[in-house]
């Protein structure tokens, strides 16, 4: 997502927890390692920024794979603390930035399990649904002040991140890996997964004037997802 907006034209600020990933980042990002529940850390980011057109609350983990009865209460507290308790915090403390400026656009990220129901990921899938909420929450207040918020539904997205998902789904159903994967690619229109290119693009749309009319929306970038579990 970094990549789309620099080509763009702005300047990156990148977060996360992951120091290796960090340091990755082009050398012209300012970076900063936080964890996205972290209240403290992430109102220390924000006093360093002067100014911020742009805000992509993107951070989130997977959480448990599980039945509703399997599920540790302590599993669901840290996949909605960073799902949606780091959205929360990201929007609080970029709010009065941008009302400052009297603009500003603040992307969220919930998912296709924010849309339907998603089997043996509850916490995931009910972090998610919030997030639409606050996202709509934060569309009505902010949008006096020239402030623009939505939601990317992004859904099955190629990558580290969902083969880790699909192992533990196969695990937690006693199927194959291969079984997973066209389970879902099989419920999606266009029959394959969305790339993280994809999940850019959009994020770069909704944070150029050429959206600014677009706020308060859910926009669905998975291929068009059918069933997002046929094989349950």
């Amino acid at each position: 997502m970094g990549e789309g907006f620099a080509s763009a034209g702005f300047d990156v600020w990148a977060t996360d927890v992951d120091a290796p990933a960090l340091a990755s980042c082009p050398s012209a990002w300012n970076t900063r390692q936080v964890s996205a529940a972290d209240e403290h850390g992430m109102a220390a980011l924000f006093e360093e920024v002067a100014s911020l057109d742009v805000l992509c609350a993107n951070a989130g983990i997977a959480g448990p794979t599980a039945g509703i009865e399997d599920v540790a209460l302590e599993d669901w507290r840290a996949c909605v603390s960073v799902n949606l308790e780091g959205a929360f915090l990201a929007a609080k403390y970029a709010a009065p930035l941008m009302k400052e400026a009297g603009r500003g656009a603040i992307t969220f990220t919930s998912s296709t399990a924010g849309i339907f129901g998603y089997p043996y990921r509850s916490p995931y899938a009910a972090a998610k649904w919030a997030v639409i909420g606050l996202m709509k929450t934060v569309a009505m207040e902010l949008g006096p002040f020239g402030i623009r918020a939505n939601a990317i539904c992004p859904g099955a997205v190629e990558g580290p991140r969902m083969e880790g998902v699909m192992e533990r789904e196969a695990a937690a159903k006693g199927m194959t890996r291969g079984q997973i994967y066209e389970g879902y690619a099989g419920g999606v229109s266009m029959r394959s997964l969305v790339t993280a290119q994809d999940i850019a693009d959009m994020a770069v749309f909704l944070g150029s004037n050429a959206a600014r009319r677009v706020s308060g929306q859910v926009i669905a970038v998975d291929g068009h997802t059918e069933n997002p579990d046929p094989k349950i």
